[in-house]
């Protein structure tokens, strides 16, 4: 004799609900199964064609037993209780004095597969479900309280076990059908205790027949996973995982594989297994990770799981001895320190080490979820490589602001990133950056006292009417801001009190390029377009550069002062003005700005200026000491004023009044003793070391003469976050830059300025997005331009010329150009091709612009209208030769696209 089959509760509720409707008030039951229930559920109330029927459950193997227990069910029981007789005696064994009473006068057979139809409320069932008991035992005995969903007409097997996988574990929801079964999830699944907890409480038979699905359906990580989770250890499923991939790829992965096994314990069916299983948890990390470099509130949390994920698998790789062996990994947190160490150990030596550390930190694959840390380490490289260059000699106080606009205040914005220490905390890699801080300062210092001493002979005679080469603070509205102002511009000037050059060039880079065109005074022939720089009143105060400043002269005084002699200064140039000052321009409740500030900026006749001290008054009200960085929303309204200006189509002018110096000595430090202290930073009476005596008509106090301090760790008074009034370059240099609403004309003698040339060499040098380099130019009769040799190959038919010049000389282009009005010359198109090339295919609209204006000596006044005159001259038929990515803040140039749509043509 067969196995009989097995009744729970919930299978004799079924039975009963089909055989009991229309049996004619019979109360007993046979039933040809085993129970499979408990005790506790022998007895249960059950709801038949809405009335209720009271039902108790006994086992008999014998007839005499069937009729005793009938006798006594008769005896005892009311008329709605229903006597269910289990038990394994054969029907022909049965008197007719038990069987006439029983529903249809025999034992009825449990077939699980009906049973289960009935609970999906389906007409069949997967033909492969009929033959696996002990998923037909699973679905009966998991139903949750509501039932089981309905799904049509044929129940098929897979989802049978996707509905039993979401009732029995947690995975995936009953009523859906479109979760993937895939690593991603079932990783993601194994992270809660509950779900691989309930795993493990389940049958055997259920436990296999769940993994050998989901091995097909998950992928072959699935046997190794569950088992973990039966081990009761599907917590670390994911950890273990990577610790597998780390292993296999060590150079002495056999030595890591025996260690790793004694992690993985019984739930390692074979070495062959680890291989999937490790490929499966390094796909699903490298997801996350995606998902963390994306950003946003998502991002944040999938950065947050992967780095709690792989925090623990260094953790279970210390148990077992594994770190030292896996200290190259790409994954684990671990690999990424020893990397970042191997980056500070380098800053030592020459650049080149460093550059090579560096390169292998940024390979990592946690570089970018460890972004401060990263940011950092390639900031300690861009120091080295500045430290060994030659140091830069300027011959004049003009040359030596411009140099430090261009250069030395990138390397104190550098000196701040790092002084902020590693956000993790390594003792190895704080020491490295302190050293090099301190050789960089070193130099910085000597920069300095040369500058002190061009400025000393430089103030003597320096005046509006012999600047000897340097742009003076009182002549920035004369020459910056002015010139915005010719045929109908209206300005906004930003005047941010303090403002030092490397806190301009961060707000600059900070700006959105996609809203704002930096431009720049255009170049005479030969020379490079750049930022201007101008030199503060002296001492470097508020109170006579700022006001000096404002009115276009020497001034000395407050806020009445500046607002005549703005207001003066406009006046001879025939345009109305208003100033705004702290608490002037800021809205009121309701108000991001005040009224009165939007009805100035909506005047066309006026001139706006707005002055912002937020940097200034962070200086004396200690702002965090040693923090480099000043982003636009971390000045008040900056961000809000340079929207309104692009609501009301203005350009901007951001100047400064000074520059400050930092803080970063030890806190016991007190001020130097000396006489005659005026500030901070200024006194009067005879030079000491790290001072400087400054006399002259630029000298605006203490009747022409005073003493500075160009040392920045030099000070007179009580402990600040910052300070000015000294003569360092970062106190005496005013940074002076413009902007324009992207999409606008750029104003006549002005050129846009590329977001790629902004940053020195030695900061650029080795990062993904190249420099702007805008060709040689071109005459009419007979090519100078070299070949670019990064370009060979582009074309490879015969013809002469740069693959610009032979992409506009084709038959294709010809003619595509007959359809576009107005179109660029060959000569500018042909450069902005050939630059994009140079920069593997990839520059901002500014730049693209430039270099055609470099080849042709036509100014190219409109960036954005530039490239979309290329799109439509090379994008034929749809095809995206060129087009504006990221926003518009990039312009990008498919170069196989290119070969296809303009092959080289005939020569001219």
């Amino acid at each position: 004799m067969g196995v009989r089959p097995a009744a729970g509760r919930r299978a004799i509720e079924v039975l009963l609900q089909a055989e009991l409707a229309g049996a004619d008030e019979r109360r007993l039951v046979l039933v040809d199964a085993v129970w499979a229930g408990s005790d506790a559920e022998r007895e249960f109330t059950l709801q038949v064609e809405g009335r209720a029927r009271r039902v108790r459950v006994t086992d008999q193997d014998s007839p005499l037993g069937i009729a005793e227990a009938w006798q006594h069910h008769q005896a005892e029981a009311d008329g709605d209780t229903v006597l269910v007789v289990t038990g394994s005696v054969p029907a022909d064994q049965l008197g007719w004095d038990v069987r006439g009473h029983a529903v249809r006068r025999r034992p009825l057979t449990v077939e699980r597969a009906d049973i289960v139809k009935q609970l999906f409320g389906v007409g069949d069932l997967d033909t492969r479900m009929v033959r696996e008991a002990w998923l037909l035992d699973a679905l009966l005995e998991a139903e949750p309280p509501g039932g089981w969903p309905r799904v049509g007409s044929v129940l098929t097997r897979d989802r049978a076990l996707r509905a039993l996988l979401a009732v029995r574990v947690g995975l995936g929801d009953s009523r859906d059908e479109s979760l993937d079964l895939d690593a991603d999830t079932l990783f993601d699944w194994s992270r809660s205790s509950a779900g691989p907890r309930r795993f493990a409480e389940l049958p055997e038979p259920e436990r296999a027949g769940l993994t050998a699905w989901l091995a097909q359906v998950a992928g072959p990580s699935a046997p190794t996973l569950l088992a973990l989770a039966t081990d009761g250890r599907g917590e670390d499923a994911l950890p273990l995982g990577a610790l597998a991939a780390a292993a296999l790829s060590c150079p002495a992965a056999a030595d890591a594989g025996f260690a790793l096994g004694t992690l993985f314990g019984r739930a390692l069916g074979s070495f062959d297994a680890l291989t999937p299983y490790a490929a499966a948890a390094t796909g699903v990390l490298t997801r996350w990770i995606a998902q963390a470099e994306a950003g946003g509130a998502s991002g944040a949390e999938a950065r947050a799981r992967v780095l709690s994920v792989l925090e623990r698998a260094d953790q279970l790789a210390a148990t077992a001895r594994l770190t030292d062996l896996l200290a190259g990994d790409r994954l684990l947190p671990s690999g990424y320190r020893a990397r970042l160490r191997a980056v500070a150990g380098a800053l030592d030596g020459r650049p080149a080490a460093a550059r090579a550390a560096l390169r292998s930190l940024e390979d990592h694959q946690l570089h970018a979820l460890h972004a401060d840390s990263t940011e950092r380490a390639r900031t300690a490289v861009r120091l080295l490589r500045w430290l060994d260059a030659p140091p830069p000699e300027p011959e004049s106080v003009g040359q030596a602001v411009r140099h430090h606009l261009e250069s030395t205040g990138w390397v104190d914005l550098a000196v701040g990133i790092l002084a902020e220490g590693d956000a993790l905390h390594d003792g190895d890699v704080s020491g490295a950056y302190h050293r090099l801080i301190n050789r960089v300062r070193e130099r910085r210092r000597r920069l300095d006292e040369r500058f002190a001493a061009l400025l000393a002979t430089w103030t003597e005679s320096a005046c509006q009417q012999a600047p000897n080469g340097a742009l003076l603070i009182e002549d920035v509205l004369a020459e910056a801001a002015a010139p915005l102002a010719r045929d109908g511009g209206r300005p906004l000037i930003l005047v941010l009190d303090g403002m030092s050059a490397d806190v301009a060039v961060e707000l600059a880079a900070g700006l959105d390029r996609r809203a704002w065109t930096e431009i720049v005074p255009a170049a005479a022939a030969g020379r490079r377009a750049a930022r201007l720089a101008a030199v503060a009143m002296l001492p470097t105060l508020t109170h006579v550069s700022r006001a000096s400043l404002l009115s276009g002269a020497h001034a000395e005084g407050g806020q009445d002062v500046e607002r005549a002699g703005f207001t003066a200064f406009w006046k001879k140039r025939h345009r109305d003005a208003v100033l705004f000052h702290k608490g002037g321009y800021e809205g009121t409740a309701g108000h991001r700005l005040a009224p009165e500030l939007l009805g100035a900026l909506a005047d066309d006749r006026a001139v706006v200026g707005v002055i912002v001290n937020t940097i200034d008054d962070a200086l004396a009200d200690g702002r965090d000491n040693g923090r480099a960085r000043w982003r636009l929303d971390d000045i008040a309204r900056l961000t809000d004023l340079f929207d309104a200006a692009l609501g009301a189509g203005r350009p901007v002018l951001l100047v400064s009044d000074h520059g400050h110096v930092l803080d970063r000595g030890p806190r016991s430090t007190g001020p130097a003793a000396a006489e005659g202290v005026q500030g901070a930073r200024w006194r009067t009476g005879p030079a000491g070391p790290g001072e400087v005596e400054l006399s002259g008509p630029r000298v605006l106090t203490a009747g022409g003469r005073i003493t500075a301090a160009w040392r920045d760790d030099l000070r007179y008074t009580a402990r600040q976050a910052g300070y000015h009034g000294g003569a360092a370059l970062a106190e005496v240099t005013v940074p002076v830059l413009a902007f324009v609403p992207s999409g606008s004309e750029i104003p006549s003698g002005w050129t846009a300025l590329p977001a790629e040339n902004t940053a020195p060499d030695w900061w650029t040098s080795g990062q993904e997005t190249p420099r702007a380099t805008a060709p040689a130019p071109v005459s009419r009769g007979k090519e100078t331009r070299k070949q670019q040799p990064q370009s060979e190959g582009l074309f490879p038919q015969p013809g002469h010329g740069t693959p610009g010049e032979r992409t506009v000389r084709s038959k294709a282009y010809e003619a595509q150009r007959e359809f576009v009005r107005n179109a660029p010359s060959n000569a500018a198109v042909a450069a902005a091709l050939d630059a994009l090339l140079g920069a593997g295919g990839k520059l901002s609209p500014a730049a693209v612009a430039a270099a055609a204006q470099a080849a042709t000596g036509r100014s190219e006044r409109n960036p954005q209208r530039f490239v979309t005159m290329l799109e439509r001259l090379l994008n034929i038929d749809g095809y995206p030769v060129l087009q504006l990515i990221e926003s518009g803040r990039t312009v990008h140039l498919e170069r196989e696209l290119l070969r296809q749509q303009f092959p080289e043509g005939n020569a001219p």
